[in-house]
């Protein structure tokens, strides 16, 4: 039988917060964007004491808890503090999926002897995490992954839930049937016009009835109902894509305010790309308009690139294909593909821009911050 442990780190950008700004802590602390159109990412557990949660409209945030200490995240930061913890859990197994920023599963088979009790093994990496990083996670243990994954949301923050087969209907019956995977809003109406509500209901159906209500997904809902779940942790491969999106607090159309946003974008991409000494070969650009109505370009090219330039003028040209009318832009993203390990630039123009790329990186590594723009990136007059 498998050993399946579960990590998710406890309201993880708000705790980061707290980490960084003692002042905060016992504090609600709220996360995400910070204009009209923001939502909350992520909230500290006393700021949940006044109804907030992920995904909740800024503005509506703050009419619960004007008291709050809102912040805009920071993403950087947070992904750094995120890869020294997953860096963690191959102290105790090479078997590791990252499932998010803040959450990773860890196939823990064979390595029970190393502990007393599964208990143990929870608590090694919970005290792990917290003496490296200084943060709390709350850790599920069970013989698969939608086990482990619903045992460590049950006792958050800072727990440690324990799920095998003595103890499975037991802890699973009670439950809503909105904590099976794949039971979203749509699905839990179908199951309540027969009377299906908890997980224990959705058990004692047959799987050709459930099948019969809800088609294909029937069968996979009560299987894991019944506590079953075949899926293998799956080590992580390379990132297939790097990409850098903005939604605006106000929508825009201007041409000049665009590319603008394009060059920010392309600078962005183009650093992560050499930090992770990786080149790609598509760029592809998104845009979404105020009716929500939302397209995509892509193009890709017969050389590999690093440079922000190349990212920033090709973007532009995708830019020029997008139908435009009178709808101004409510978002505007792009992203590169076919990642490879950094090559040498085929072309003269790539090389020289790829090295004026690299002297900005070092200035910006050197002041912490960038201090020199190109002019694409600027605003007209001086900045």
């Amino acid at each position: 039988m498998a050993t399946i442990l579960h990590v998710d780190l406890d309201a993880f950008f708000a705790s980061i917060e707290q980490r960084r700004n003692p002042q905060y802590r016992g504090k609600p602390v709220i996360v995400g964007g910070l204009g009209s159109r923001g939502v909350v990412s992520t909230c500290s557990y006393e700021a949940r004491r006044y109804g907030i949660h992920s995904a909740m409209p800024m503005a509506q945030a703050r009419r619960l808890c004007p008291g709050g200490i809102f912040l805009p995240s920071d993403m950087d930061y947070y992904q750094e503090v995120s890869a020294q913890i997953h860096t963690l859990f191959y102290d105790f197994t090479p078997v590791v999926e990252h499932l998010s920023i803040d959450e990773a599963f860890l196939d823990m088979t064979g390595c029970e002897h190393f502990y007393e009790q599964l208990q143990d093994m929870g608590s090694a990496v919970k005290a792990k995490i917290t003496s490296k990083v200084g943060l709390t996670a709350s850790v599920g243990i069970a013989p698969n992954m939608f086990l482990a994954k619903l045992a460590s949301d049950l006792k958050k923050p800072d727990g440690l839930v324990i799920i095998n087969e003595s103890n499975m209907q037991t802890m699973l019956d009670p439950l809503p049937v909105s904590r099976i995977w794949g039971v979203g809003t749509q699905t839990q109406k179908q199951l309540r016009r027969y009377g299906i509500q908890t997980i224990k209901d959705v058990r004692t159906r047959t799987p050709q009835f459930l099948e019969q209500i809800l088609g294909n997904g029937g069968l996979l809902i009560w299987e894991l109902a019944n506590g079953i779940d075949d899926r293998t942790v799956t080590p992580d491969s390379e990132a297939k894509s790097i990409g850098h999106e903005t939604t605006f607090p106000t929508d825009i159309s201007n041409i000049a305010d665009v590319k603008r946003v394009l060059a920010n974008h392309a600078a962005a991409i183009g650093r992560r790309l050499r930090a992770k000494s990786l080149s790609a070969q598509t760029i592809t650009l998104k845009a979404r308009y105020s009716d929500f109505h939302t397209v995509t370009r892509s193009i890709t090219k017969d050389y590999t690139f690093q440079d922000d330039d190349t990212i920033y003028y090709e973007a532009c040209d995708l830019l020029d294909k997008l139908p435009r009318g009178n709808s101004p832009f409510r978002l505007l993203g792009i992203s590169v593909s076919r990642l490879t390990p950094q090559q040498q630039a085929s072309l003269f123009n790539t090389q020289a821009k790829y090295k004026l790329s690299c002297a900005l990186d070092r200035l910006t590594d050197k002041y912490q911050a960038p201090i020199v723009y190109r002019g694409t990136e600027m605003k007209k007059g001086p900045k």
